[in-house]
């Protein structure tokens, strides 16, 4: 395993980092697709084992049982000080007014409530899970500084947003000395390109690093084409993407397959390779729920493609239209 810092920050991630989405008591929350602890343990242990440290999650992640299975793990098998843990803010975590979004009062009660369901003191990364067009961007972003300054988080991250909303965020904070962010958590693969427009090119300015989410496109990428999953079938988000511009990323997921075939190695190996490459990566966000989905990822760190594979793969692509914000 591979150390690279975030963006132009102190702190250093594994160059992969597994997401934790999938474990979860399938009955909470929206994900029924999701794995049961003690299933979802096993990943956790293999991970650190790989040299795997930087762990993603969130709030709203089967409603709390993430991060507590999470928490449970690294307190298990890990210690505190060797891991990152990241998790997120915004969902909607109970009814009625106040249980959702990017407010102050929902801010101070999320991430207390996410503390104590990983059992710690702090987080490494307090990331704002999508954009609340509700709330003055002034009213969230200090009360995130406020969460820093108490101890309660080291840094911040942001997810999933148009390119002048996290420049307004990042303005704001600046403008009144308060934390900006370190981290775009986005989604970003061989089939989604569109934050290489903009966003991309404004967090390498500003020395933030990315943390791709769906690095493998929900499998288009690591699979045959036509084949699916369980998660594709149930899972809302996934059912509305990769449907745009289908010919031309069934190409792309075939020349994955042409040059892994070559490689001697697995779709998801090269298409984790091109990622790991491109500028500002710091490490892409992957989820597990196969054995042979962590050795593929780290395999992946060490796979370095040449500049005809890349412009092979990256050839076909269309523009698209935003999605999964």
């Amino acid at each position: 395993m591979k150390y690279r810092k975030i963006g132009a920050s102190g702190l250093e991630v594994s160059a992969v980092t597994l997401g934790c989405m999938s474990y979860g008591d399938p009955g909470r929350g929206a994900h029924g697709w999701t794995l049961p602890e003690e299933a979802g343990r096993t990943f956790i242990r293999r991970a650190l084992e790989l040299g795997i440290t930087t762990f993603d999650t969130a709030n709203i992640y089967s409603l709390g049982h993430s991060e507590e299975i999470l928490g449970r793990c690294i307190r298990e098998f890990a210690r505190r000080e060797e891991v990152v843990i990241a998790t997120k803010v915004h969902g909607v975590m109970r009814p009625g007014p106040n249980g959702g979004g990017l407010s102050r009062r929902h801010i101070m009660e999320q991430i207390d409530a996410s503390l104590r369901r990983l059992g710690t003191d702090h987080v490494d990364l307090y990331q704002i899970h999508r954009w609340d067009p509700t709330v003055p961007v002034e009213e969230t972003m200090e009360a995130l500084h406020d969460v820093v300054k108490a101890g309660k988080a080291r840094y911040l991250g942001a997810s999933s947003m148009h390119a002048w909303q996290f420049a307004k965020a990042q303005y704001t904070a600046r403008l009144h000395g308060w934390t900006p962010f370190i981290a775009m958590q986005s989604q970003y693969n061989l089939l989604t390109r569109e934050d290489e427009r903009e966003l991309h090119p404004m967090c390498e300015d500003m020395g933030v690093g990315l943390l791709p989410w769906s690095p493998l496109a929900r499998g288009k990428l690591a699979r045959p084409w036509d084949t699916g999953s369980d998660r594709i079938k149930t899972d809302p988000l996934g059912k509305t993407l990769y449907q745009q511009a289908e010919a031309e990323d069934r190409k792309i997921s075939d020349r994955v397959a042409e040059i892994a075939g070559a490689r001697g190695a697995t779709r998801a190996q090269v298409a984790l390779a091109w990622l790991l490459h491109r500028p500002a990566v710091a490490s892409p966000i992957v989820g597990a729920t196969r054995p042979h989905h962590l050795d593929d990822a780290v395999a992946a760190v060490e796979l370095a493609l040449d500049a005809d594979e890349t412009a092979s793969l990256e050839e076909c692509y269309v523009p698209h239209r935003m999605e999964g914000f």
